[in-house]
């Protein structure tokens, strides 16, 4: 089933290209002109610098040239090594790049056909949802020395990596835009897959085979099923960005990882190896330089005491210009932060080992009659925040070359440390409040009169802030699931509107977000009221999107995606990923809808929720244990648990939450067997 496309800025590929063809006029792009506005908006043009079609530079200009290939990237004069690493990635899976240069077989140059050329071409990103079809022009710029400015291939005469970026580049508003980024944002741009980021404990790693060992699986079970990896050195507070270790590895550098390997050694290198196993990666640094001067690098005496057949042999094999081996323990030596793009697929015959993803949209909005805040009022001051123990902010964003206002912002994390640690399961169901410098936060001022916006929200607002804010925690959105059976793992992902495109207006920074997960009763159906218990808390971070793997009991839950501070508006996609169907919606009532026999019966006046903990001693010691469920009641209405097969003491941990229409109706809970019927019966 062909995925719907949108268009961007309301400019249709073929359209423009039949119009050109039509009046023998080469495409000239009204949106993303050959200017310094298409370039900079903080910088100016460096002296010299044209704009030409690739036919200026060369005279047999090709699309491709011998197919696609990593080795076709090389990162040029900006700063974008987090978006040349991800295409890196994406060019080694041809059912990934033929997305996002669609119809590229079309677009190719056609040297017996010269009339066919109109000088535009058309590739596509993933945002928000959705695949965007952006449409360039094939002016490009050019230093004074007759090179390509930015991003080009080994071969001279290919185009297709120039291309890409400068329909990013427009995309994002400029090629200044793409300075200072992180990998797992472009993974999901080209390919729409959700990106789990992973800070690596380097110290755990090292000392301990065993962790390394899993770790390696992981990854080897990740690249069989064609997720897309990039590392990164994250540098130390104060050093240089880019600096080169002694091994010749970059910090804060991005690396893509292009094979995982398990090699068995010829006996000949069981002693310089001290293994018969080895365990290896395959590393790409997308400057197209070698980088690795440690074990198996090019050179080393472990590569140079291998033949080329031996290490053909054994899929040693250094496809493309900048890759290179090494040892995975070195790799966990030297590495500290990782991103893994996994992919989803839909598809009706659905593997079980795959992710079946369901989503929802949704946004952080104030309700009519409010005055919207200052975009300073909801910037995050973090110096006077300490989250609780149940939330937690991240400081694992992968450590890449961004711009000053990102390295601010880390460096401001970094001054005191706010990491939390997770509750366990036994103090999740108290929500603790955090604790916050003076009292509440003053946030905005307006004629002299502080305001308050934990006091200015009312309850059709949907941007409550994190659950710092007791008050309006809950006026954020809801989205409720369900788990059966023995519940399930799962993967949620909370991503935001790209607001990159708005450096220009000096609003680029995106807002610091995160989610929390409350367990509710087995049978709402409206909104949360109070808090309740807290089932997992994802970190908090001012990245496009933050993602969480967690593992989850049996019931119903409520996802509520927030920003940092309350007040802050936009919009945000919610991912929810599991091994099973599950129904993913949001809850927009405050109560549950009423009957169609209203009129004849009385709006409910009291609500009270039940939770069933367990029971004890159903059986005699020497009898076999029976199979139990339980019934509660109230009213009309009734839950029922799961049945617990040969339990005499069963835990059955079951919330319910009842609407009557007579506060003095009794609430009755029944434990069932097959060979006796116990019924409890209580008033509330």
């Amino acid at each position: 089933m062909p995925e719907k496309v949108c268009t961007f800025q309301g400019q249709c590929y073929h359209k423009l290209k039949r119009s050109c063809l039509r009046r023998g006029a080469l495409f000239q792009d009204p949106f993303f002109p050959p200017s310094a506005e298409s370039l900079f908006y903080k910088r100016t043009p460096p002296p010299g610098l044209t704009w030409k079609r690739p036919r200026e530079l060369c005279k047999d200009p090709r699309l491709f040239v011998d197919g696609i290939s990593t080795r076709d990237l090389h990162q040029g004069s900006l700063g974008n090594c987090w978006m040349v690493a991800a295409t890196s990635c994406l060019a080694a899976e041809s059912s990934l790049w033929k997305k996002v240069i669609p119809d590229h077989a079309e677009q190719e140059w056609h040297p017996k056909r010269p009339d066919l050329y109109a000088g535009i071409f058309h590739f596509r990103f993933w945002r928000l949802g959705q695949w965007t079809d952006v449409v360039v022009d094939d002016r490009l710029p050019v230093s004074e020395e007759g090179a390509l400015l930015f991003c080009r291939s080994a071969t001279p005469r290919e185009f297709w990596s120039a291309l890409l970026e400068k329909a990013y580049a427009k995309l994002n508003g400029c090629y200044e835009a793409l300075e200072g980024g992180n990998t797992a944002e472009a993974l999901v741009d080209f390919t729409g897959g959700v990106s789990e980021p992973l800070s690596l404990n380097q110290e755990e790693l090292i000392n301990h085979a065993d962790q390394r060992k899993m770790l390696f699986q992981t990854l080897a079970h990740a690249h069989s099923h064609k997720a897309l990896i990039t590392c990164s050195i994250r540098p130390a507070e104060g050093e240089q960005v880019e600096s080169v270790l002694g091994c010749g590895l970059i910090k804060g550098h991005a690396y893509g990882v292009t094979a995982v390997r398990k090699l068995r050694m010829p006996e000949t290198l069981h002693v310089m190896c001290n293994a018969a196993r080895l365990y290896m990666v395959r590393m790409r640094n997308p400057w197209g330089t070698a980088d690795w001067t440690g074990a198996w690098s090019l050179g080393s005496p472990q590569w140079q005491q291998l033949s080329r057949r031996e290490r053909e042999k054994m899929g040693l094999i250094v496809r493309d210009v900048g890759e290179f081996w090494m040892e995975f323990e070195d790799f966990c030596r030297y590495f500290t932060d990782m991103v893994v793009c996994r992919l989803s697929e839909k598809s009706f015959l659905w593997p079980q080992t795959h992710w079946r993803e369901v989503c929802c949209h949704g946004a952080w909005t104030y309700a009519s009659g409010i005055p919207l805040p200052s975009s300073s009022s909801c910037r995050l001051n973090i110096k006077n925040q300490k989250p609780s123990a149940g939330l937690q902010w991240s400081n694992q964003r992968p450590a890449q070359r961004r711009d000053k206002k990102e390295q601010r912002l880390s460096e401001r994390k970094k001054e005191g440390p706010i990491q939390g640690e997770k509750q366990k399961k036994k103090e999740r169901a108290e929500v603790k409040p955090k604790q916050m410098k003076g009292g509440r936060e003053r946030v905005n001022k307006q004629g002299g009169v502080e305001m308050r916006w934990e006091r200015q929200l009312d309850r059709r607002s949907r941007c409550g802030g994190c659950i710092n804010h007791r008050d309006t925690f809950l006026h954020n959105p809801q989205f409720i699931f369900e788990l059966v059976g023995d519940g399930a793992e799962v993967l949620i992902s909370l991503q935001q509107e790209d607001r990159r495109m708005k450096r220009k207006e000096g609003r680029g920074e995106n807002l610091p977000i995160g989610f929390e997960v409350l367990r509710v009763e087995v049978n709402r159906v409206c909104r949360v009221q109070c808090l309740c218990e807290q089932a997992a808390s994802s970190v908090y971070m001012d990245s496009r999107s933050v993602t969480l793997r967690v593992t989850l009991g049996p019931g119903r839950y409520v996802i509520l995606p927030t920003t940092f501070q309350p007040g802050a508006t936009g919009r945000f996609l919610l991912r929810f990923f599991s091994h099973s169907h599950v129904r993913l919606r949001e809850l927009k009532e405050e109560r549950p809808a009423p009957s169609v026999w209203q009129c004849c019966v009385p709006e409910p006046s009291a609500v009270t929720t039940v939770h069933l903990l367990k029971a004890s001693v159903l059986s005699h010691p020497k009898q076999t244990a029976p199979d139990v469920y339980a019934v509660i009641r109230c009213e009309e209405d009734s839950v029922r648990t799961r049945i617990f097969q040969k339990d005499g003491s069963p835990e059955f941990n079951t919330k319910a939450i009842f609407y009557s229409r007579n506060p003095k109706s009794k609430i009755s809970i029944e434990v069932r067997c097959y060979t006796t019927l116990y019924i409890d019966k209580v008033c509330i």
